[in-house]
């Protein structure tokens, strides 16, 4: 119970800093806030909350990608990935969005980078997005060193919440 608790003032801390950059991040370059930390770190209700406050549509993006890229042949699918996540995001008016469960970014067959790739998104629209890594000493992640989907970025032009 007590864990909980604290996790869930965490939570709302971390919701309370992304509130307050919300107005910053609009005159940015990249208008992208990565939310970075392992799995169940509270990403998910954070951004829940963050979008139930204020109105911001909520895409769970492994879900609305896929169901996209299910016609398409695997040569396909890397050559229209941009695309669909773009129309994806373009298909809610709002200039907001949250981002969660992009996990289907960093599938090796889709020849990706998933960070470039929305760095280029948030260049339209603000995009804050469930990152499952970690932020340390300026270096991003995603994944172990060794698997296939491992990224890592140095200092990357972006803006970061890391979730404990």
């Amino acid at each position: 119970m007590a864990e909980q608790l604290v996790r869930m003032n965490i939570a709302f801390a971390k919701l309370a800093e992304l509130e307050q950059i919300l107005p910053y991040i609009a005159r940015q370059y990249y208008r992208l806030v990565l939310v970075v930390g392992p799995i169940g770190s509270g990403k998910t209700p954070l951004f829940k909350e963050l979008c139930r406050r204020h109105g911001f549509p909520y895409l769970n993006v492994n879900l609305a990608l896929s169901q996209r890229l299910l016609d398409l042949t695997t040569k396909e699918r890397p050559l229209r990935v941009r695309r669909l996540l773009a129309e994806v995001i373009d298909d809610h008016p709002q200039d907001t969005i949250a981002l969660d469960n992009i996990e289907l970014l960093f599938d090796p067959t889709l020849h990706q980078d998933p960070l470039v790739l929305l760095q280029e998104l948030s260049r339209n629209k603000t995009l804050i997005a469930a990152w499952g890594g970690t932020y340390q000493d300026s270096i991003l992640t995603y994944a172990e060193p060794g698997h296939a989907e491992y990224r890592r970025y140095e200092r990357p032009a972006v803006i970061v919440i890391s979730m404990p």
